[in-house]
């Protein structure tokens, strides 16, 4: 563990910039909580909307929302996990104070510059959106190499890939080629899916195998490097449609079989009992249903895309949701397993999750009402978080330590 037993300079730094997981993840969970009720409200009652006409302009609904909630949402608790994951990994000072604080203004610089009811050059957003990303990926690389930790080195490239892609998001909005971000709004989402095969599969037995007091199963090696190279695979079919269907559909039913044999592994039926464990697994188990139904409805562009908010919700937001639960307990000095109990909002996003991917396929006439319904699933959710640990995470830990 870090040594942080000296707090004379920490102490002197306000909590909420003295670890990365505490802004990212109030900040994710706030435009969480606020993104979707804005979103939905300015598609279906554009009148009662807070936007300007002018805010179409330049930034495209259409765009908007998949951007925001990849880019804004999901990457800012991607970047909180690591930044602070990287420090006990290493035992190396992560972000804190004021670089912590111009890393995390940048990230908000950028949702804030897309939401101003004027028009500005896109490179803007672009610049503050790939500050963000960068610096956390020097940090993760800095922390890394220092102690030539190679096996995690995945990380900061991975941040440099997900630049990359969120530059090429930002040239598909200033040319109106949106065939281009549809195809990149389903790559960043399996980058996203390899970050949680990546991770999961390190803390989701860890955890549950801790808590049970069971023995960790052994990972089988075959199965967790072809789902590494299949996840990579899906990042660049998703953006470039390399693949014909026939095959892309054969490596979805293979990821779908590998995940699905890697998590019975990790006693999911024994976890059914503590929130902070089911909700990992549930979020977890929506990855191989997705990629199933996926591969089943390959012929079918519109239940594809439909399909693909099975991921979006029932597993990346799931996840994401669970985790910042956890680790804003556990890096406060909580108990984990005796924190505000977020049962209710864990089940919100599976009844989500079904509401918004599964329900308009099945019926369609009332899709209006499955989207309103999902999005009120959604909102609780996060509003529910927000509400529980804006206080955790704003305050000093427990102990008194720094972090």
């Amino acid at each position: 563990m870090l040594n942080i037993d000296d707090p004379s300079e920490v102490e002197k730094t306000p909590a909420i910039w003295r670890l990365g997981f505490r802004p990212f993840f109030l900040g994710g969970a706030s435009v969480a909580m606020l993104y979707i009720p804005i979103w939905i409200i300015s598609w279906f009652l554009p009148q009662y909307s807070v936007f300007q006409d002018q805010f179409w302009v330049k930034v495209v609904p259409l765009w908007w929302h998949p951007h925001e909630m990849l880019f804004g949402f999901a990457l800012a608790i991607v970047c909180g996990f690591l930044l602070t994951a990287v420090q006990t990994w290493t035992n190396q000072p992560s972000l804190k104070g004021w670089p912590l604080a111009m890393t995390f203004g940048c990230w908000l610089m950028a949702r804030v510059l897309l939401l101003m009811p004027f028009e500005m050059p896109i490179w803007l957003p672009a610049l503050f959106d790939s500050l963000f990303l960068m610096i956390s990926a020097f940090t993760l690389w800095r922390c890394i190499f220092k102690v030539k930790q190679w096996n995690n080195i995945g990380f900061p490239i991975m941040l440099l890939l997900a630049t990359g892609i969120n530059l090429l998001s930002y040239y598909a909005l200033s040319e109106r080629n949106f065939t281009l971000s549809q195809h990149i709004w389903q790559g960043m989402l399996w980058w996203l899916g390899l970050i949680i095969t990546v991770v999961g599969g390190r803390v989701i037995p860890f955890f549950t195998a801790m808590r049970l007091k069971q023995t960790k199963p052994d990972p089988i090696k075959a199965v967790d490097i072809g789902l590494i190279i299949l996840m990579l695979t899906f990042v660049f079919q998703g953006i470039a449609k390399f693949l014909p269907l026939g095959i892309e559909q054969g490596l979805l039913a293979l990821a779908a079989l590998l995940h699905l044999i890697r998590w019975s592994r990790w006693y999911p039926h024994k976890t059914l009992g503590e929130p902070l464990l089911w909700s990992l697994h549930s979020a977890y188990l929506f990855l191989p249903i997705t990629l199933a139904a996926l591969a089943w409805n390959i012929h079918d562009e519109n239940a594809y895309r439909q399909l693909l908010h099975l991921f979006a919700i029932g597993t990346l937001a799931a996840i994401c949701l669970s985790m910042i639960s956890r680790v804003s307990l556990g890096h406060t000095s909580r108990n984990i397993y005796q924190g505000p109990n977020m049962s209710i909002a864990f089940v919100a996003l599976i009844v989500a999750a079904v509401l918004r991917a599964v329900m308009p396929l099945l019926w369609p006439q009332y899709s209006q009402f499955w989207l309103w319904a999902a999005a009120t699933c959604w909102t609780l959710a996060f509003g529910l978080f927000v509400w529980w640990y804006a206080p955790i995470l704003t305050k000093p830990r427990v102990d008194g330590r720094p972090g």
